[in-house]
């Protein structure tokens, strides 16, 4: 498997899973993929608050680009060379669906759980609905 993607949202379990995804793309000499994706829906729902919060979309743009370069400086100290980050909007499960067709991934690496409201979840509603109706193989990190 040369084409890898760890999802991250910064917590604890994605780091894990990126921690994983690298040791996986180290070995394989892969390339790894470290996407982040910006939940328009949930934002949608929140944008209230954050705009109450002195918060701005640019603010959260900045907040996506250092999970993302935190991910990748994570990645290249456990050895790995071909890192590439990118972020994208939508829903979460759909977008990396579309992302893992488009791009041709082979193996997908996501935490078991992330920030979402639904955490308690044995597995998280994402994570459910990748391993669900991704094309790729799909590995869930506790």
């Amino acid at each position: 498997m040369q084409r890898i993607m760890v999802v991250t949202d910064g917590s604890e379990g994605a780091n894990r899973a990126v921690d994983v995804a690298a040791g996986l793309a180290k070995a394989m000499n892969g390339i790894l993929w470290i996407v982040s994706i910006r939940d328009v829906k949930l934002l949608s729902n929140h944008m209230k608050e954050i705009r109450q919060l002195g918060m701005s979309e640019n603010l959260l743009e900045r907040f996506t680009k250092r999970i993302l370069t935190e991910a990748k400086e994570r990645a290249n100290r456990l050895g790995v060379s071909d890192v590439q980050i990118h972020a994208f909007e939508g829903d979460a499960a759909e977008t990396i669906i579309d992302v893992v067709k488009r791009e041709q991934i082979e193996l997908l690496i996501v935490g078991r759980r992330g920030t979402g409201r639904l955490a308690a979840q044995p597995l998280g509603s994402v994570a459910q609905k990748l391993t669900s109706f991704c094309l790729c193989c799909v590995m869930v990190v506790p």
